[in-house]
């Protein structure tokens, strides 16, 4: 998934606990975050192959700690500890669990996503119910639930004038540039990939962080 993990970053804010949109941003891409860096660094791997899927052209086939079920806890539960230690309202149980819960939900989306290549231990057992191969139903899946994670976030959130269409607005963004992306090739190299990925991270978090303070009606905390 991409647009699809984003949804669960909406649905996290509508929550009422104290974190800013933006950091959900962080956490729901917090395993792809991790896995770009340990491409960059040669602990895991990955191929880029034409045609590989119907969708993409990414061969994931060694990630056992960013994609790896026990990896994905071990980071989920890490990243919770990281924001609890950076922002108060955090240390509830509650914002602690759903830190948590939002960073595992990428997982558990990738899962009827990607091709069998999500190990539940190690590097073996590997998961994946392979609906990249089938965009007809993929594609309109994903934007179905970033809808929805938008329309509860909206629904739950106080805007300032205009705000609203501002927010409607970075969602219909996220959705242009999920279906342009099936039609945009993927960089020549696993490296090229990762540092394109990384920067396409930051960008949508700094521009989630943007919009929040230009549409809603209080101060984002």
């Amino acid at each position: 998934m991409f647009v699809g993990h984003y949804a669960v970053s909406l649905a996290a804010r509508s929550t009422g606990v104290a974190l800013p949109l933006w950091l959900w941003f962080v956490a729901v891409q917090w395993l792809d975050i991790v896995l770009d860096v340990l491409v960059l660094t040669g602990v895991e791997k990955i191929r880029i192959v034409e045609g590989f899927t119907e969708t993409n052209g990414l061969d994931l086939y060694y990630m056992p700690f960013s994609h790896g079920l026990l990896g994905a806890v071990a980071l989920s539960l890490a990243l919770a500890a990281i924001v609890a230690a950076a922002f108060p309202s955090a240390r509830q149980p509650l914002a602690f669990g759903l830190v948590a819960l939002a960073s595992f939900s990428h997982w558990l989306l990738d899962v009827p996503m990607h091709t069998p290549d999500m190990p539940l231990y190690d590097d073996t057992a590997k998961v994946g119910l392979g609906l990249w191969n089938h965009p007809e139903v993929g594609v309109p899946l994903e934007l179905a639930v970033l809808v929805l994670g938008a329309w509860l976030y909206i629904r739950s959130t106080t805007f300032a004038e205009r705000g609203k269409a501002i927010m409607w607005g970075f969602v219909a963004l996220l959705g242009v540039l999920h279906v342009a992306s099936l039609f945009t090739p993927l960089p020549s190299s696993p490296n090229g990939f990762a540092v394109t990925a990384l920067a396409a991270y930051v960008g949508l978090t700094a521009l989630a962080a943007w919009v929040e303070r230009r549409a809603v009606a209080r101060p984002a905390t």
